[in-house]
């Protein structure tokens, strides 16, 4: 089976869904999970310590937050001086301007990477969810400032280098010189989104060649085969692995986001399911660097297409795509660090996470779970994953 299948234009736009239903106590784990180097922090909001559901203002609930996380990181032995990326999750881009105030205060200088995006949330009244990664104790990390790049006006840095390893920030259509949004067809700001991600990762000595992975987030699903269509240019060959979803910017002049990492080392290689097939895909089902393996989104497309309708089915095929990659590098669930879940309708999130569950067993990994439309308009889940042995 050719993994070009998971590729599908979607041809009907999607309405994003405004239910808030599932309880934070269904989304399952919402651990830390150390990796070598890096700790990964699982979606986190801001519920009051005991509490059940999430209450406040969305200025509360940010502080919250972001008291919980430091709870997380202290269990660790770090703080939120040692985080290099972030996502931010938000229920309505109109509170993009408050959260911003309150993020501010708690990364003063040099902050982490970043992407904020709108979605659905499992926990009944959420309005804001934080996953991260950080490094740890003792493991020193750079900021990368490109010097063909206007500094953010907003708070998170162009890129954190840790080690070989660059996390860069979601980018969008903006002038390297200005800083302004540049208003381009898809086309046109796919392209200077990926320019601008070249200028950063240039800065770091690296090149697209290096860039394990990347998170897409589309403003108009319709416009996915003109963003692919730039985008392979980009990545002719051995593409990183990708997710792709619609998601609202926090910009309604932006029409994409792209966030991606890289790694500079020569054991970089594309990984391929027994059975599949290279083909024109603009992205691998998996790339593996040394110990840890970035793998692609998967939906539940299996041989026969997608289960219609059932949530349930297209989740245990989602996760048997992710286990081929994941035998063909000779790793297993148990080597998975970091999950990150979209579903179409977050009401469904509790079916997904049941099937989840019988498939990880009893093993804690950091679980982000958001609500967003996919690429296909048939698709329900879709989830993505990074391992290490």
């Amino acid at each position: 089976m050719s993994y070009f299948k998971d590729i599908k234009l979607l041809v009907i736009a999607v309405s994003v869904v405004s239910f808030w239903t599932v309880e934070l106590t269904a989304v399952g784990p919402v651990v830390d999970q150390a990796s070598g180097d890096l700790v990964y922090i699982a979606g986190t909001d801001g519920r009051q310590p005991g509490a059940e559901t999430v209450t406040g203002d969305i200025t509360q609930q940010v502080r919250q937050t972001f008291e919980n996380l430091k709870n997380k990181l202290k269990l660790e032995g770090i703080d939120l001086s040692h985080v290099v990326s972030v996502n931010v999750y938000l229920s309505d881009v109109r509170n993009y301007g408050p959260m911003n105030e309150i993020y501010r205060s708690f990364f003063t200088s040099d902050p982490p990477v970043r992407a904020t995006v709108q979605a659905d949330l499992p926990a009944h009244g959420a309005l804001v969810q934080i996953s991260l990664v950080a490094v740890r104790y003792g493991v020193n990390h750079k900021i990368i400032k490109p010097s063909e790049l206007q500094s953010p006006a907003l708070p998170y840095s162009w890129g954190v280098l840790v080690g070989d390893t660059l996390f860069i920030s979601g980018a969008t259509s903006r002038d390297p010189k200005t800083y302004q949004p540049k208003l381009l067809d898809m086309a046109g700001q796919t392209r200077q989104v990926l320019d601008n991600i070249g200028s950063v990762l240039k800065s770091a000595g690296m090149s697209y060649g290096d860039v394990v992975t990347c998170k897409v987030f589309l403003d108009d699903a319709r416009a996915f085969q003109e963003m692919n269509g730039v985008y392979r240019t980009f990545f002719p060959a051995d593409p990183p692995a990708r997710a792709t979803v619609r998601s609202r910017l926090m910009n309604p002049a932006f029409l994409s986001e792209i966030q991606c990492t890289a790694v500079k080392d020569s054991s970089r290689r594309v990984v391929i399911p027994e059975g599949a097939t290279r083909s024109s895909s603009p992205l691998s089902p998996g790339i593996q660097v040394r110990n840890r393996l970035y793998l692609s989104g998967m939906t539940g497309r299996g041989p026969d297409g997608y289960a219609p309708g059932n949530v349930e089915e297209q989740t245990r095929q989602s996760l048997e795509n992710l286990q081929a990659t994941l035998r063909t590098a000779g790793m297993d669930l148990t080597n998975v660090q970091e999950v990150l879940i979209y579903v179409t309708d977050i009401r469904d999130a509790e079916k997904v996470l049941n099937v989840y569950r019988e498939a990880v067993g009893n093993k804690s990994i950091p679980l982000t779970v958001v609500g967003t439309p996919l690429m296909s308009p048939v698709a329900l889940v879709e989830i993505m994953m990074t391992a290490s042995n």
